[in-house]
């Protein structure tokens, strides 16, 4: 309601006073209305990552492995059937006991009212049986690109290109290839 008054004042002013005056309305009033609009988003999206952080650590721990950075894949969309967008995560954790192995795992957080809760865990990937990336969520189906091994293809390269979906049936995620 401010800033509308505040830019009909300027109008009426004339060109004498705009520079001024906006100046001051940038400085003072435009980063009180940033925050009041951004905060609440930034605050949900901070406690969600802390929720998944919190999960896939205490997961890479128990088997003695570490997630790499920047490799996580994470969309949102509504998975349990109540309007609400809740979260698949895709991420791997590696060298678990000191190997140089790697396993893709899903996993689903839905959204309560007091915020993401962890839902069902699946692995869904990993060295020597498939790579898998999330691609999208739509009436409440994931859905994957995938890459399979050949007989002869080594570790580092599957070859065969795939798609699959999963979906939360309960507390299971459910895969069909197709």
């Amino acid at each position: 309601m401010i800033s509308i008054s505040f830019c009909i004042w300027i109008v009426i002013l004339g060109p004498t006073y705009r520079g001024k005056l906006m100046k001051r309305f940038a400085t003072l009033v435009l980063p009180i209305l940033t925050l009041s609009l951004t905060s609440p988003m930034v605050i949900a999206q901070t406690a969600d990552k802390a929720v998944i952080d919190k999960f896939i650590a205490a997961q890479a721990k128990r088997e003695g492995g570490e997630e790499p950075d920047d490799v996580r894949e994470t969309i949102e969309g509504d998975l349990n059937h109540d309007g609400t967008a809740d979260v698949a995560v895709l991420y791997t954790i590696e060298g678990q006991g000191g190997s140089n192995n790697y396993i893709q795992y899903l996993a689903v957080f839905v959204r309560k009212k007091t915020g993401l809760v962890f839902a069902a865990r699946t692995p869904a990937g990993g060295k020597n049986r498939r790579s898998i990336d999330l691609t999208s969520i739509k009436d409440n189906v994931m859905y994957f690109d995938t890459t399979g091994y050949t007989d002869r293809d080594p570790s580092c390269c599957p070859s065969i290109k795939g798609k699959t979906s999963f979906t939360l049936t309960g507390r299971k995620l459910v895969e069909k290839r197709r």
